[in-house]
Protein backbone atom coordinates (compact mmCIF):
# COMPACT_ATOMS: atom_id res chain seq x y z
CA UNK A 1 0.00 0.00 0.00
CA UNK A 2 1.27 4.05 -0.79
CA UNK A 3 0.20 6.32 1.37
CA UNK A 4 -0.21 9.68 0.14
CA UNK A 5 -0.25 12.99 2.31
CA UNK A 6 -2.07 16.17 1.64
CA UNK A 7 -3.87 15.28 -1.32
CA UNK A 8 -6.66 17.52 -3.51
CA UNK A 9 -9.79 15.49 -3.64
CA UNK A 10 -10.33 17.79 -6.56
CA UNK A 11 -7.78 15.72 -8.80
CA UNK A 12 -9.30 12.59 -7.34
CA UNK A 13 -13.11 13.29 -8.88
CA UNK A 14 -14.14 13.72 -12.21
CA UNK A 15 -16.36 16.83 -11.08
CA UNK A 16 -13.04 18.43 -9.67
CA UNK A 17 -14.43 20.03 -7.01
CA UNK A 18 -13.62 19.34 -2.93
CA UNK A 19 -10.66 20.26 -0.57
CA UNK A 20 -7.39 18.32 1.13
CA UNK A 21 -7.48 14.59 2.09
CA UNK A 22 -5.19 14.17 5.15
CA UNK A 23 -4.33 10.64 4.17
CA UNK A 24 -4.83 8.45 0.57
CA UNK A 25 -4.01 4.99 0.15
CA UNK A 26 -3.55 3.43 -2.80
CA UNK A 27 -4.51 -0.33 -2.50
CA UNK A 28 -3.64 -2.85 -5.62
CA UNK A 29 -5.66 -6.21 -4.31
CA UNK A 30 -8.30 -7.16 -2.17
CA UNK A 31 -6.54 -8.12 0.73
CA UNK A 32 -4.66 -4.97 0.94
CA UNK A 33 -8.16 -3.62 0.50
CA UNK A 34 -9.58 -5.06 3.54
CA UNK A 35 -6.63 -4.42 5.38
CA UNK A 36 -7.02 -0.35 5.11
CA UNK A 37 -10.65 -0.07 6.00
CA UNK A 38 -10.17 -2.24 9.20
CA UNK A 39 -7.20 -0.47 9.81
CA UNK A 40 -9.49 2.80 9.65
CA UNK A 41 -12.21 1.42 11.78
CA UNK A 42 -10.01 0.08 14.47
CA UNK A 43 -8.15 2.99 14.77
CA UNK A 44 -11.62 5.40 14.44
CA UNK A 45 -10.20 7.41 11.44
CA UNK A 46 -13.10 8.80 9.07
CA UNK A 47 -13.14 6.25 5.79
CA UNK A 48 -14.00 7.53 2.31
CA UNK A 49 -13.53 4.85 -0.63
CA UNK A 50 -12.73 6.10 -4.14
CA UNK A 51 -12.80 4.60 -7.38
CA UNK A 52 -12.97 6.68 -10.24
CA UNK A 53 -14.33 9.55 -8.62
CA UNK A 54 -16.81 10.05 -10.90
CA UNK A 55 -19.76 9.55 -8.84
CA UNK A 56 -18.73 11.56 -5.98
CA UNK A 57 -19.12 15.75 -5.02
CA UNK A 58 -15.92 15.67 -2.64
CA UNK A 59 -16.31 18.44 0.72
CA UNK A 60 -14.73 21.48 0.65
CA UNK A 61 -13.77 20.62 3.77
CA UNK A 62 -11.54 17.38 2.55
CA UNK A 63 -11.12 14.76 4.34
CA UNK A 64 -9.82 14.61 7.99
CA UNK A 65 -9.39 10.74 7.97
CA UNK A 66 -8.14 7.92 5.64
CA UNK A 67 -9.06 7.69 1.70
CA UNK A 68 -8.46 4.67 0.18
CA UNK A 69 -8.45 4.66 -3.61
CA UNK A 70 -9.01 1.25 -4.89
CA UNK A 71 -6.38 0.04 -7.82
CA UNK A 72 -7.29 -3.48 -7.23
CA UNK A 73 -7.28 -4.40 -11.19
CA UNK A 74 -8.44 -7.54 -13.37
CA UNK A 75 -10.45 -9.64 -14.95
CA UNK A 76 -10.47 -13.57 -14.67
CA UNK A 77 -12.24 -15.30 -17.60
CA UNK A 78 -14.36 -18.91 -17.57
CA UNK A 79 -16.78 -18.89 -20.78
CA UNK A 80 -18.95 -16.27 -20.17
CA UNK A 81 -18.38 -15.32 -16.59
CA UNK A 82 -15.86 -12.62 -15.60
CA UNK A 83 -14.95 -12.13 -12.50
CA UNK A 84 -13.88 -8.25 -11.50
CA UNK A 85 -11.84 -6.75 -8.97
CA UNK A 86 -13.60 -3.64 -8.13
CA UNK A 87 -10.38 -1.33 -8.81
CA UNK A 88 -11.10 -2.53 -12.73
CA UNK A 89 -12.03 1.08 -14.92
CA UNK A 90 -15.52 -0.05 -16.08
CA UNK A 91 -15.01 1.02 -19.60
CA UNK A 92 -12.19 -0.83 -20.02
CA UNK A 93 -13.99 -4.05 -18.48
CA UNK A 94 -16.85 -3.17 -21.47
CA UNK A 95 -14.07 -2.91 -24.36
CA UNK A 96 -12.86 -6.44 -22.73
CA UNK A 97 -16.30 -8.16 -22.86
CA UNK A 98 -16.67 -6.40 -26.85
CA UNK A 99 -13.58 -7.60 -27.86
CA UNK A 100 -14.12 -11.27 -26.16
CA UNK A 101 -17.78 -11.35 -28.20
CA UNK A 102 -19.47 -11.20 -24.62
CA UNK A 103 -22.83 -9.39 -24.68
CA UNK A 104 -24.75 -7.95 -22.37
CA UNK A 105 -22.89 -5.32 -20.85
CA UNK A 106 -21.90 -3.06 -24.12
CA UNK A 107 -24.80 -0.60 -23.76
CA UNK A 108 -22.92 0.55 -21.14
CA UNK A 109 -19.63 2.00 -22.66
CA UNK A 110 -18.28 4.97 -21.94
CA UNK A 111 -19.38 5.42 -18.82
CA UNK A 112 -16.77 6.40 -16.64
CA UNK A 113 -15.39 5.13 -12.62
CA UNK A 114 -14.75 1.47 -11.55
CA UNK A 115 -16.59 -1.37 -11.56
CA UNK A 116 -16.88 -2.16 -8.10
CA UNK A 117 -19.21 1.09 -8.29
CA UNK A 118 -21.50 -0.77 -10.52
CA UNK A 119 -23.28 -2.73 -8.47
CA UNK A 120 -24.24 -0.07 -5.64
CA UNK A 121 -25.62 2.59 -8.16
CA UNK A 122 -27.09 -0.40 -10.87
CA UNK A 123 -25.35 1.45 -13.34
CA UNK A 124 -27.38 1.69 -16.57
CA UNK A 125 -27.77 3.51 -19.78
CA UNK A 126 -29.59 2.73 -22.98
CA UNK A 127 -31.71 -0.32 -21.93
CA UNK A 128 -29.15 -2.23 -20.14
CA UNK A 129 -27.95 -2.09 -16.28
CA UNK A 130 -25.81 -4.54 -14.56
CA UNK A 131 -28.20 -6.04 -12.14
CA UNK A 132 -29.50 -7.88 -15.57
CA UNK A 133 -25.76 -9.38 -15.71
CA UNK A 134 -24.51 -9.35 -12.09
CA UNK A 135 -24.74 -13.55 -10.30
CA UNK A 136 -22.67 -12.33 -7.24
CA UNK A 137 -20.74 -9.16 -5.51
CA UNK A 138 -18.22 -10.31 -2.98
CA UNK A 139 -17.56 -7.53 -0.10
CA UNK A 140 -16.01 -7.02 3.16
CA UNK A 141 -18.65 -6.20 5.03
CA UNK A 142 -18.05 -3.61 7.70
CA UNK A 143 -20.51 -3.88 10.46
CA UNK A 144 -19.80 -8.22 10.41
CA UNK A 145 -16.12 -7.73 9.98
CA UNK A 146 -16.52 -10.56 7.60
CA UNK A 147 -15.22 -11.19 4.19
CA UNK A 148 -19.19 -12.62 2.28
CA UNK A 149 -20.82 -12.79 -1.03
CA UNK A 150 -23.77 -11.41 -1.74
CA UNK A 151 -26.36 -13.00 -4.59
CA UNK A 152 -28.53 -10.66 -6.69
CA UNK A 153 -31.51 -10.88 -3.76
CA UNK A 154 -29.36 -10.09 -1.43
CA UNK A 155 -28.38 -7.05 -3.08
CA UNK A 156 -31.71 -5.52 -3.50
CA UNK A 157 -31.29 -4.43 -7.01
CA UNK A 158 -33.53 -1.31 -7.74
CA UNK A 159 -33.50 1.67 -10.31
CA UNK A 160 -30.22 2.91 -10.13
CA UNK A 161 -29.92 1.77 -6.60
CA UNK A 162 -29.31 -1.29 -4.50
CA UNK A 163 -28.89 -2.58 -0.87
CA UNK A 164 -25.05 -1.41 -1.07
CA UNK A 165 -26.27 1.86 -1.55
CA UNK A 166 -29.20 1.80 0.52
CA UNK A 167 -26.86 1.02 3.88
CA UNK A 168 -23.88 3.30 3.04
CA UNK A 169 -21.03 2.55 4.17
CA UNK A 170 -21.61 -0.89 5.56
CA UNK A 171 -20.47 -2.89 2.20
CA UNK A 172 -17.13 -2.52 0.47
CA UNK A 173 -16.81 -4.07 -2.93
CA UNK A 174 -14.13 -6.31 -3.21
CA UNK A 175 -15.03 -8.33 -6.34
CA UNK A 176 -18.19 -8.78 -8.79
CA UNK A 177 -19.38 -11.64 -11.02
CA UNK A 178 -21.03 -10.67 -14.30
CA UNK A 179 -22.82 -14.05 -16.67
CA UNK A 180 -22.23 -12.62 -20.45
CA UNK A 181 -23.88 -14.34 -23.36
CA UNK A 182 -21.25 -15.69 -25.26
CA UNK A 183 -22.14 -14.18 -28.90
CA UNK A 184 -21.29 -11.55 -31.39
CA UNK A 185 -24.00 -10.02 -32.01
CA UNK A 186 -25.97 -7.48 -29.16
CA UNK A 187 -28.57 -8.40 -26.57
CA UNK A 188 -31.75 -6.85 -27.92
CA UNK A 189 -31.40 -3.18 -28.55
CA UNK A 190 -34.07 -1.95 -25.87
CA UNK A 191 -33.48 1.96 -26.76
CA UNK A 192 -35.17 3.84 -29.17
CA UNK A 193 -32.06 6.29 -29.30
CA UNK A 194 -29.53 3.57 -30.11
CA UNK A 195 -32.07 1.37 -32.23
CA UNK A 196 -32.19 4.78 -34.56
CA UNK A 197 -28.33 5.73 -34.38
CA UNK A 198 -27.82 1.87 -35.34
CA UNK A 199 -30.84 1.64 -38.09
CA UNK A 200 -32.33 -1.27 -36.57
CA UNK A 201 -35.85 -2.17 -34.35
CA UNK A 202 -35.95 -1.95 -30.80
CA UNK A 203 -35.90 -5.80 -30.27
CA UNK A 204 -33.21 -6.72 -32.78
CA UNK A 205 -29.69 -7.47 -31.95
CA UNK A 206 -26.40 -5.84 -33.85
CA UNK A 207 -22.75 -6.51 -33.78
CA UNK A 208 -21.38 -5.82 -30.75
CA UNK A 209 -18.64 -3.71 -31.77
CA UNK A 210 -21.49 -1.14 -33.51
CA UNK A 211 -23.37 -0.84 -30.19
CA UNK A 212 -20.31 -0.04 -28.27
CA UNK A 213 -19.29 2.80 -31.26
CA UNK A 214 -22.77 3.87 -31.48
CA UNK A 215 -23.00 4.58 -27.99
CA UNK A 216 -19.91 6.05 -27.50
CA UNK A 217 -20.69 8.35 -30.16
CA UNK A 218 -24.18 9.56 -28.45
CA UNK A 219 -22.29 9.93 -25.05
CA UNK A 220 -19.71 11.76 -26.59
CA UNK A 221 -22.27 14.03 -28.72
CA UNK A 222 -23.86 15.03 -24.80
CA UNK A 223 -20.31 15.73 -23.59
CA UNK A 224 -20.46 12.58 -21.13
CA UNK A 225 -17.22 10.72 -22.27
CA UNK A 226 -14.04 11.66 -19.92
CA UNK A 227 -11.67 13.91 -22.37
CA UNK A 228 -9.46 16.71 -20.44
CA UNK A 229 -10.28 18.95 -23.59
CA UNK A 230 -13.93 19.13 -23.49
CA UNK A 231 -15.61 21.22 -20.39
CA UNK A 232 -18.50 19.72 -20.77
CA UNK A 233 -16.99 16.52 -19.48
CA UNK A 234 -16.21 17.75 -16.50
CA UNK A 235 -19.15 16.66 -14.19
CA UNK A 236 -20.79 13.01 -13.05
CA UNK A 237 -22.72 12.32 -15.91
CA UNK A 238 -26.53 12.79 -15.80
CA UNK A 239 -27.30 14.70 -12.21
CA UNK A 240 -30.58 13.20 -11.19
CA UNK A 241 -32.38 10.48 -12.15
CA UNK A 242 -35.27 9.92 -14.04
CA UNK A 243 -37.94 10.39 -11.75
CA UNK A 244 -40.76 7.63 -11.19
CA UNK A 245 -44.39 8.28 -10.21
CA UNK A 246 -47.79 7.30 -10.30
CA UNK A 247 -49.01 7.04 -13.69
CA UNK A 248 -51.83 9.99 -12.69
CA UNK A 249 -48.86 12.26 -11.72
CA UNK A 250 -47.53 12.16 -15.04
CA UNK A 251 -46.11 15.28 -16.47
CA UNK A 252 -48.04 16.71 -19.95
CA UNK A 253 -44.98 17.14 -22.23
CA UNK A 254 -43.00 15.25 -20.42
CA UNK A 255 -41.59 12.32 -22.39
CA UNK A 256 -42.23 9.15 -20.03
CA UNK A 257 -41.93 5.33 -19.84
CA UNK A 258 -44.12 2.73 -18.08
CA UNK A 259 -42.22 1.69 -15.24
CA UNK A 260 -43.90 -1.07 -13.70
CA UNK A 261 -47.14 -1.45 -11.03
CA UNK A 262 -49.07 1.76 -12.74
CA UNK A 263 -46.41 3.80 -12.44
CA UNK A 264 -44.13 5.44 -15.23
CA UNK A 265 -40.95 7.07 -15.15
CA UNK A 266 -40.13 10.75 -16.57
CA UNK A 267 -37.57 12.08 -18.35
CA UNK A 268 -35.46 14.21 -15.86
CA UNK A 269 -33.77 16.03 -18.32
CA UNK A 270 -36.94 17.54 -19.94
CA UNK A 271 -38.26 18.45 -16.30
CA UNK A 272 -34.79 20.58 -16.10
CA UNK A 273 -34.59 21.90 -18.75
CA UNK A 274 -38.61 22.77 -18.80
CA UNK A 275 -37.87 24.11 -15.31
CA UNK A 276 -35.77 27.04 -17.02
CA UNK A 277 -32.41 25.00 -16.73
CA UNK A 278 -32.07 24.47 -20.20
CA UNK A 279 -28.20 23.33 -21.84
CA UNK A 280 -25.56 26.00 -20.98
CA UNK A 281 -27.10 27.60 -18.27
CA UNK A 282 -24.44 29.27 -16.05
CA UNK A 283 -24.27 30.55 -12.54
CA UNK A 284 -20.27 31.39 -11.58
CA UNK A 285 -18.50 28.31 -11.82
CA UNK A 286 -21.12 25.89 -12.30
CA UNK A 287 -24.42 24.90 -14.70
CA UNK A 288 -26.07 22.71 -16.85
CA UNK A 289 -24.01 21.47 -19.76
CA UNK A 290 -23.54 23.35 -22.88
CA UNK A 291 -24.98 19.57 -24.63
CA UNK A 292 -27.11 18.29 -22.24
CA UNK A 293 -29.23 19.47 -19.52
CA UNK A 294 -29.31 16.87 -17.55
CA UNK A 295 -25.22 16.84 -16.73
CA UNK A 296 -24.05 19.78 -14.53
CA UNK A 297 -20.87 20.61 -15.17
CA UNK A 298 -18.18 22.43 -12.91
CA UNK A 299 -14.97 25.02 -14.08
CA UNK A 300 -11.91 25.61 -12.06
CA UNK A 301 -12.24 27.30 -9.04
CA UNK A 302 -15.87 25.70 -8.75
CA UNK A 303 -16.63 24.56 -4.99
CA UNK A 304 -19.00 21.91 -3.92
CA UNK A 305 -21.16 24.21 -2.26
CA UNK A 306 -21.66 26.30 -5.24
CA UNK A 307 -22.47 23.30 -7.15
CA UNK A 308 -25.24 21.69 -4.51
CA UNK A 309 -26.70 24.98 -4.27
CA UNK A 310 -27.46 25.09 -8.47
CA UNK A 311 -28.63 21.52 -8.27
CA UNK A 312 -31.27 22.63 -5.01
CA UNK A 313 -32.50 25.55 -6.83
CA UNK A 314 -33.04 23.29 -9.95
CA UNK A 315 -34.40 20.57 -7.57
CA UNK A 316 -36.74 23.49 -6.19
CA UNK A 317 -37.85 24.98 -9.57
CA UNK A 318 -39.06 21.44 -11.13
CA UNK A 319 -41.12 20.77 -7.70
CA UNK A 320 -42.77 24.14 -7.77
CA UNK A 321 -43.41 24.02 -11.48
CA UNK A 322 -44.32 20.36 -11.40
CA UNK A 323 -44.96 18.28 -8.34
CA UNK A 324 -42.10 16.09 -9.40
CA UNK A 325 -39.12 15.63 -7.09
CA UNK A 326 -35.47 14.96 -8.34
CA UNK A 327 -32.60 12.81 -6.89
CA UNK A 328 -29.28 13.20 -7.28
CA UNK A 329 -27.39 10.42 -8.52
CA UNK A 330 -23.69 11.35 -7.23
CA UNK A 331 -23.07 10.99 -4.19
CA UNK A 332 -22.51 14.41 -1.71
CA UNK A 333 -19.45 13.23 1.03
Amino acid sequence: MQVLRAVPLAGLTTLGVGGVAERVIEVEDAAELVTAVREADEAGRPLLLLGGGSNVIAPDDGWDGDVVAVRTWGIERSGGELLVQAGEPWDELVAYAVHHQLAGIEALSGIPGSTGATPVQNVGAYGQEVAQTITAVRVYDRAEKSDRTLTPAECGFAYRDSRLKREAGRFVVLEVTFLLDESPASRPVAYAELAKKLGVQIGDTAPLADVRAAVIELRRGKGMVLDPADPDSRSAGSFFTNPIVPAAQSVDGCPSWPAGDGQVKLSAAWLVQSAGFGRGTRDGHVGTSSRHSLALTTEPGATATELLAFADRVVQSVRDQFGVTLEREPTAV
